[in-house]
């Protein structure tokens, strides 16, 4: 209700000018989004004001979909259709996950033309694959973005973990597409914290930025020089991250209570009562845990912090040895980092922190919020790429995490981009044929640093035609890999005498086809006039809420200016507009609050001669006219 908001004679603000980007940190346990305002990156909240969104997706049979904290409650009553920890499925096939039996979904696997194919979740609503998981947490990330800023999205840095292979990076930007995000750059989750970390305290130097999530972990070692971000290396472990600690505890509880399988809603149970325990040991001594299973067994132990640093110890150590290549790569030692910036919400364990400190011989860095740092760097570079301009001149040099290469003869693994290379980046190699009179050759390409194809991961095969017929090895192919700065690849293939050349946009067998996506587009844009009535539904309640706050703190403050009758009759518009709400009825909300804004009309006015006459208390007819 615009007349109840009263603002003093000079105290209107300028309106928005620059272009609206945001910073979106899509993690595996929780997800946040970020922009840059007057100069200071900051995380944008919900309307509950919680900044942090639980990164689970729930389908329900009446073909509902939940996201965040609504999703959340139900995850152990209702564990096949709650989807957790999405983000360690992203470009992954069953081979990758590995053992299943703990984990309380119905996996199906699709199969592409070349054997591989990325697992998908069997639910109530259907066959749904993690890109389509993640795009719902990614389309609430946005609509809370539009809804604070009050506008439509220029563009989002989303962030990835460094380690993200391609199928994995190309999976996260599907699911952005999914989401009608334009996706401005992926960005390394440990470069997106640097950036943060080294603008909001002027840091020079060469820092580590250690950074164990809820499902991966990454470690990066860059140079922060007069607004230069270098990374000089990157390693680290795409399935390893806080949801592995979760497990330790879960197996705790088997073994210590002779459990064998368990059913889903056990098994989801015991996994979120192993993270709340974790959560507790992070500032306690110990935790208990206490459950009754679906079978009416009761579950009631004590896990003490040396019992779970005993049980993660090797995790732990599962994280060190990324930290020696990493270095071994930047041709450096530990004496010359100068500090260890420290990400994700499982670096807030103890025995992490500890284990960390002990390695650099300093204690980690820890002043910028773990959970939060990631999607306040990738802000920044919105921003930057958004074209607004802060006054702050820095440049970002950011590399590739594996390796790029090519199959060769005898199943061999031919690096064209080594890791750790500047991106964007090209490079290019020659080839020739093996067979005399060859017209094709076939080209596998392959990512990762093992020596033998079958080592690696395949990410895409196609074929030069028209090689003209010579003696083997005459002929001459010139290979050129692109890798663009989100860390995705074009292969081109030249025969240089004939000119003949082919090329092709790697689309890894992981992630969706192309008419994967165009066929979810098409089903977005179907039910697109029930997305714009759900979100008028929404705007409406929102507008409802501000309504009834308003009204509320204008009675707080000025409600001597009313007579009994007045306030009474305010006051029972109050209940209808509560009671409409209830309904979630919009054509009712709308006409109680039509109600509610009738009523309060001359109460506005009221106040409005109450701030007059304070403005104009003590003064006189030439001072106004000075004025």
């Amino acid at each position: 209700m615009a007349l109840l908001q009263i603002s003093e004679p000079g105290m209107s603000a300028a309106p928005h000018q620059h272009k609206l980007a945001v910073g979106i940190d899509l993690g595996t346990t929780n997800s946040l989004v970020a922009t840059v305002r007057n100069g200071i990156s900051v995380v944008l909240s919900d309307i509950q004001g919680r900044a942090m969104l639980p990164s689970v997706v729930r389908y329900t049979a009446d073909g509902q979909v939940l996201v965040g904290d609504r999703a959340q409650v139900s995850q152990s009553d209702d564990p096949v259709n709650t989807i957790v920890s999405v983000k360690r499925f992203m470009g992954r096939g069953m081979t990758d996950i590995g053992d299943t039996s703990r984990l309380p979904y119905r996996f199906v696997e699709t199969t592409s033309a070349d054997g591989f194919g990325m697992v998908q979740l069997r639910t109530v609503a259907g066959v749904k694959s993690p890109v389509e998981v993640s795009a719902e947490i990614l389309k609430l990330l946005r609509s809370r973005a539009e809804d604070a800023l009050a506008g439509e999205l220029l563009g989002a840095v989303i962030t990835v973990p460094a380690y993200f292979d391609d199928a994995q990076r190309q999976a996260t930007k599907d699911a952005a597409k999914l989401a009608g995000l334009n996706v401005l750059r992926l960005l390394n989750e440990p470069t997106a914290a640097a950036i943060a970390y080294g603008l909001d305290n002027a840091s020079e130097g060469v820092y580590a930025v250690y950074d164990l999530g809820g499902g991966t972990f990454d470690i990066s070692i860059l140079r922060l020089s007069r607004g230069v971000f270098e990374v000089l290396a990157t390693n680290g472990d795409s399935a390893l991250g806080g949801d592995d600690f979760d497990q330790r505890i879960h197996c705790w509880l088997l073994e210590k209570n002779q459990l064998s399988a368990l059913n889903p809603k056990d098994t989801r149970l015991l996994l979120t009562l192993a993270r709340a325990a974790k959560e507790q040991l992070t500032e306690h001594g110990e935790a208990r845990i206490t459950a009754v299973l679906s079978t009416g067994e009761l579950i009631d132990n004590v896990l003490s912090q040396d019992e779970f640093h005993a049980l993660s110890k090797n995790l732990i150590q599962r994280t060190l040895q990324p930290l020696r290549r990493a270095l071994r790569d930047a041709k450096l030692d530990v004496k010359d980092i100068k500090g260890v910036v420290m990400v994700g919400g499982a670096t807030r364990m103890p025995q992490v922190q500890h284990a960390v400190g002990e390695f650099f011989g300093q204690p980690p860095l820890t002043n910028l919020d773990p959970d939060k740092v990631v999607a306040l760097g990738a802000a920044i570079q919105a921003n930057l790429l958004a074209g607004n301009r802060t006054g702050d001149d820095w440049l970002l040099l950011d590399v590739i995490p594996l390796s790029l290469g090519l199959e060769t003869m005898g199943g061999l693994a031919e690096k064209i981009i080594p890791r750790n290379s500047t991106i964007p980046t090209a490079r290019a190699q020659e080839f020739t044929t093996y067979k005399d009179g060859q017209t094709a050759m076939s080209l596998h390409v392959v990512q990762g640093e093992r020596e033998l194809i079958s080592d690696c991961r395949s990410l895409a095969k196609f074929e030069l035609r028209g090689i003209p017929a010579m003696v083997a090895g005459a002929a001459r192919i010139r290979v050129t890999f692109q890798v663009d700065a989100d860390g995705l690849l074009n292969v081109a293939a030249r025969e240089m005498a004939s000119g003949i050349e082919t090329a092709i946009v790697v689309k890894p067998s992981y992630g969706l086809t192309d008419a994967d996506i165009t066929r979810m587009l098409q089903e977005s844009t179907q039910h697109a006039q029930d997305d714009m009535q759900a979100r008028s539904e929404r705007e409406q309640m929102t507008e409802a809420n501000q309504l009834l706050d308003s009204v509320a703190g204008a009675l707080a403050q000025d409600g001597e200016l009313l007579n009994l009758a007045q306030r009474a009759d305010i006051e029972a518009k109050i209940l209808m507009l509560e009671a409409a709400l209830q309904t979630a009825n919009q054509l009712s909300i709308k006409r109680a609050m039509t109600l509610l804004n009738d009523v309060t009309v001359s109460f506005a006015q009221a106040r409005m001669d109450k701030s007059v006459t304070r403005a104009l208390a003590g003064k006189n007819i030439s001072d106004l006219e000075h004025k």
